[in-house]
């Protein structure tokens, strides 16, 4: 009986443990939700090139933290604003779609235009896994013009 809550107990805490491990490498929804209210604030005190150069910037952990990272899009699916790859910055994703026919972009309009701020899940490469996991982003209404968002790798 003691060597079964001896097991027991050691995966109750290999459990626990590992569960934390992936939070502390990974970025949670609060982060991202609050990164992304911080890309506002800096957007409405500095404006969007302002906005550009300080999330492209690998180095201003104010917009980059892990796995976490700002990107944003104008309302017709132009890049503007890519954290971890400037080179796609000015490209038409408005037809991205992940592995299961999830329209990644036009969800992501779609959802800023009706509600202004929201989730939306996808499938997604994980860059430090090397894996498609499970990925939902955050995205506000920006202005008019641009949404912002923040996505989370889901465990």
């Amino acid at each position: 009986m003691l060597k079964k809550l001896a097991t027991i107990l050691s995966l109750t805490l290999a459990t626990v443990f590992g569960t934390s491990a992936f939070a502390a490498d990974n970025g949670t929804a609060d982060e991202a939700k609050a990164m992304v209210e911080a890309a506002v604030a800096y957007y409405q005190e500095n404006g969007l090139d302002a906005l550009t150069a300080a999330a492209q910037d690998p180095a201003n952990a104010t917009f980059h933290d892990r796995d976490l990272y700002v990107f944003a899009y104008t309302m017709e699916g132009i890049n503007t604003i890519h954290g971890v790859k400037p080179q796609l910055n000015g490209k038409d994703l408005s037809g991205l779609k992940d592995q299961n026919g999830v329209e990644i972009i036009k969800g992501m309009i779609a959802l800023v235009q009706s509600d202004g701020s929201g989730w939306l899940d996808y499938q997604w490469p994980n860059p430090t896994t090397n894996t498609v996991q499970a990925k939902s982003s955050y995205v506000t209404k920006l202005d008019d013009d641009h949404f912002v968002g923040v996505g989370i790798y889901v465990e």
